[in-house]
């Protein structure tokens, strides 16, 4: 079912739907028959299933052509939702449009690694406008991009929210139409970060959610090579390891996949964060553990505890504290979610969304399930990124 915030012709407003089917052109259209009208909408957001990732010039083109908006950004997920639905393993198309102030936004193309495109394309917006906030997309698939994210933020002074593209065949972005008078390239490309700024002038609010919970006291990895944690505490890592997890877990090592996780809490933030990241690695005879990050002797670590009960917590946390920033109903609503994340772990029935919607209401939202989540300038994983326009 549609969703619409906004009454005059001047009002910020935003509008989605979504709809689901095997033809790529009649899905599309039952989505556009789902929207309504569109007058005056500028901005527009899709995100589609990897079922539908071949077809993702030929959806874009055909948005554009229909609703008149030129704008689009998006990309591709292993699930896409849409006002109070979760669609995965399916052939899906979820749409939000904007009607914003022309000058509050600004889309940018595909940076890769120089970040020249962004200054050719936008550069004279920012000097402007500035930006406060920055929706992105980008490919797993770049090596640079811990760093790419890092930089974008630096150079943008923009605060990053998004995804990095979930598929399982092809990867694109929606971006900057083609055959303007600095970009050849037409409105979908992969390979790097691509998004839109938005002006300081729009009000926008943000929260993160972790999904796991600290199991133990946070320690220092005193002894460590590339991404393999030799010491923590000065004692070998899996024995520290094995007395955070309890001695039921340590009994057999096995069951801690996927349920026991490493945290690297991030120097200097002021409430706690850190990244989770996938242990790959036990080795019992050399007493060393092995995390899907480089870590170094000196640095910080935590163990953490992911399951449905920790998740919906603080998902529900984060939600609050939200809504005590948040003195208005929010026009529209931004949501991306971990692929480990939708009904894995939470179950059936769109619970995420449900208690979104539980605080906030019956506001428009679209999101993907990433690969990846990017909150302020850098990668997450097993995250929740909402994102409030107001």
């Amino acid at each position: 079912m549609a969703s619409l915030a906004g009454e005059s012709a001047t009002d910020i407003q935003f509008k989605a739907a979504s709809a689901v089917g095997p033809e790529w052109g009649q899905t599309v259209k039952a989505c556009l028959d789902e929207l309504g009208p569109v007058e005056g909408c500028n901005l527009g957001f899709l995100y589609i299933t990897d079922a539908l990732a071949e077809h993702a010039t030929s959806i874009v083109t055909l948005l554009r052509g229909v609703t008149g908006i030129r704008d689009w950004v998006g990309t591709v997920g292993i699930g896409v939702c849409a006002n109070d639905e979760e669609f995965f393993d399916q052939p899906a198309v979820a749409v939000m449009v904007a009607r914003l102030p022309e000058d509050s936004f600004r889309l940018f193309p595909i940076v890769s690694g120089d970040l020249e495109p962004l200054r050719r394309m936008a550069g004279g917006w920012l000097d402007k406008n500035g930006a406060a906030l920055a929706l992105v997309h980008a490919d797993p698939r770049n090596q640079q991009l811990p760093s790419l994210v890092a930089t974008l933020s630096e150079s943008t002074g923009a605060f990053l929210v998004g995804g990095t593209t979930a598929s399982r065949s092809e990867f694109p972005q929606f971006t900057i139409p083609g055959n303007t008078a600095t970009m050849t390239s037409g409105p979908v490309g992969d390979g790097g970060v691509s998004g839109v700024l938005f002006a300081p002038h729009l009000a926008v609010a943000t929260g993160l959610s972790q999904g796991c919970t600290p199991i133990g006291p946070v320690r220092t990895i005193t002894a460590a090579e590339e991404n393999v944690v030799l010491e923590i505490d000065g004692r070998p890592a899996l024995e520290v390891f094995k007395e955070d997890i309890g001695e039921i877990l340590a009994r057999d090592l096995r069951k801690v996949s996927g349920y026991i996780f490493a945290g690297l809490p991030i120097p200097g933030s002021d409430t706690a964060d850190y990244l989770v990241r996938d242990l790959i690695a036990i080795d019992p005879r050399a007493g060393w553990i092995s995390v899907a990050e480089r870590v170094q002797t000196g640095q910080p670590i935590l163990f953490t505890r992911r399951d449905q009960q920790s998740a919906e917590t603080d998902m529900r946390r984060m939600l609050a504290n939200l809504k005590k920033r948040v003195k208005t109903t929010p026009k529209g609503a931004l949501y991306v979610s971990c692929i480990a994340r939708g009904p894995s772990l939470f179950g059936e029935g769109s619970q995420e969304l449900a208690m979104i919607r539980e605080v906030f209401g019956d506001i428009p939202l679209a999101g993907f399930f990433a690969s990846g989540e990017i909150s302020h300038n850098r990668l997450y994983g097993y995250t929740g990124v909402l994102t409030l326009f107001l």
